[in-house]
């Protein structure tokens, strides 16, 4: 039974845990806030708190310290210079957990986790829903103002392009008739011209034959 023992194991072996919640704590760091299953929300906010009381004292050994365990210098640097100090006033309880239910795909149930003394944070999706509509309502009077402006001008281009498929499609009717009147000459002119030498050979052959046959 594993009385007293509080280590999350997530599933996870020491090495990939370590690793999983060193680069939640950087993630953490970067955006102030992030997205990710109430356990594992669970798991990162104990290590995220030392870190940030790391970040608290200041010296050059805990700095040494939270670079061992996040392997991060940037973020390392971000979380002693920027995020360290809005929380110095508080003694405990720097990170905060909200529950958002369960998720679509495995019902696994999700949370935010997230500085309290940071900036509030705006999901992404948040000023396109708010923004849309009103960018639609302030770019439907600019169009309907272009087409009270210019209405003589929209119809002028319809009057010639009907007058240019009229005269294309009378080019290509006079073509028809053309090519027809050239077929029937040319019916007319054979029927009319004078046997070939290969035509009265022919004939004079099977006027022969007819003769033997009659004798």
């Amino acid at each position: 039974m594993r009385h007293q023992k509080n280590t999350v194991k997530l599933g996870r072996t020491a090495e990939h845990r370590k690793a999983l919640l060193a680069n939640q704590v950087c993630s953490l760091i970067e955006h102030h806030r992030i997205k990710t299953t109430l356990a594992k929300a669970k798991a990162v906010r104990p290590f995220a708190e030392k870190m940030l009381t790391l970040g608290k004292r200041g010296t050059l050994h805990d700095r040494r310290n939270a670079i061992s365990y996040l392997h991060n210098t940037g973020m390392v640097k971000k979380l002693f210079e920027e995020i360290a100090p809005r929380s110095s006033g508080r003694n405990g309880g720097y990170t905060r957990i909200i529950k958002l239910g369960p998720r679509m795909s495995d019902s696994a149930p999700m949370a935010y986790i997230e500085w309290v003394d940071s900036a509030p944070v705006v999901d992404d999706l948040a000023p396109k829903q708010v923004g849309a509509p009103a960018d639609k309502k302030a770019a439907k009077p600019a169009t309907e103002e272009k087409s009270d402006a210019t209405p003589a001008k929209a119809k002028a281009p319809a009057k010639e392009k009907s007058g240019d498929a009229k005269k294309k499609s009378g080019t290509t009717g006079s073509k028809r008739a053309a090519s027809i009147a050239k077929r029937a000459e040319t019916k007319t002119r054979k029927a009319n011209a004078s046997p070939t030498p290969q035509a009265k050979a022919r004939s004079r052959a099977g006027s022969k034959g007819g003769r033997g046959g009659k004798r």
